[in-house]
């Protein structure tokens, strides 16, 4: 995908005061186009879609035994992987069904039975994470031991982290070939420790797609070819995953921990949309449209790209700058970012666009 220059609306007067807040007076439009109405038979299919593929990815996975191929069904199955654990994130934000029960339901069986991934460990940490989008202290997204995301996190973690920050922009995708490992520690210690509220249910999931995961890799293979299919199974589960995300907010303004920006302005400001067609949204889950998203989370995932132009023009009667860039452009704004953060630790970088 060739890189296309980012656009940010430029600012214009804000509007006059008007009876009730910015945010629900937008609310109140994409509520009457209908916009946040639910679309199960879109999920409906999507759901199909991914089963069908999952069942095919480990069937291949046994017809080919130990074979070179592998290698490919390791890759289609990361990439199977993460398009079920969009939906995973769609019903966590009750995207598809109305009732929370409904929702966590397919939570579990797409993050802890299908993908290994503790529902409700993430549920928790996302909705910190949309409360205060690049808010530093509160944001568990930029607090991240291995990358600094402000000069105050470079400067404040000692001299080894230090340095190791001067070429984060450098190790930032290969870090991400650790990201699915790293999720899978942190949800098998959370439905240990954490009180979860379906956590008899989360375990009993986990566990089975742990055993039936490392079960069915070391029958088929020989235990070092096993090990090295999980490696680059997970490995590319995780890079997939991490790019993904990292379009976002990388690269976008940190909060200070005493920011008391509105939701409206604190939502926009913070993240990016990535501009594409219907492949970029399959490919990244429709998180390509992460301003509506973020100020709707629970509008379907299908919804975002109608709601675009009614949130663009609202925010730009607003004089809120909007920013959209191109794939490549924005992994090149967040590497930018990374890069001028960790080799100016005090330097107090916002942004750096």
């Amino acid at each position: 995908m060739s890189t296309i220059d980012s656009t940010i609306t430029p600012l214009r007067p804000v509007a006059p005061p008007r009876r009730g807040s910015d945010y629900s007076l937008l609310l109140t439009q994409v509520k009457q186009a209908g916009l946040l109405d639910r679309r199960r038979s879109y999920y409906a299919v999507r759901m199909a879609i991914n089963a069908v593929l999952l069942i095919g990815g480990w069937t291949a996975f046994v017809l080919l035994g130990t074979s070179w191929w592998q290698v490919a069904t390791a890759a289609f199955l990361a990439v199977v992987f993460t398009q079920i654990g969009f939906v995973g994130h769609d019903a966590g934000h009750r995207q598809i069904f109305r009732s929370r029960r409904a929702n966590d339901l397919v939570g579990m069986l797409h993050a802890n039975l299908a993908i290994g991934l503790s529902y409700g460990w993430w549920v928790e940490s996302h909705s910190r994470h949309h409360a205060h989008p690049n808010q530093e202290g509160k944001d568990p997204d930029i607090a991240i031991r291995a990358l600094a995301f402000s000069s105050d996190q470079a400067g404040a973690r000692g001299r080894i982290a230090g340095a190791i920050y001067r070429y984060q922009a450098f190790l930032f995708f290969p870090l991400l070939l650790g990201e699915g490992f790293s999720l899978h520690v942190d949800s098998a210690r959370a439905v240990v420790r954490d009180r979860l509220p379906h956590r008899g249910w989360e375990r009993l999931l986990l566990g089975s797609h742990l055993v039936g995961y490392a079960g069915l890799i070391f029958f088929v293979l020989p235990p070092l070819p096993a090990i090295g299919f999980i490696l680059l199974q997970q490995g590319l589960f995780g890079l997939y995953l991490g790019c993904s995300f990292a379009p976002n907010h990388k690269g976008m303004p940190i909060l200070d921990r005493a920011d008391a920006t509105d939701f409206l302005r604190r939502q926009v400001l913070t993240a990016r949309n990535v501009r594409g067609g219907p492949l970029t949204d399959l490919l990244l889950g429709g998180l390509n449209y992460q301003i509506e998203h973020h100020l709707f989370p629970s509008m379907p995932r299908p919804t975002l790209r109608r709601a675009q132009p009614m949130i663009r023009a609202y925010c730009l009667e607003h004089g809120l700058p909007y920013l959209e860039t191109g794939l490549v452009e924005s992994y090149r704004q967040a590497l930018v970012h990374l890069h001028t953060v960790g080799r100016n630790p005090t330097s107090g970088i916002a942004d750096s666009r």
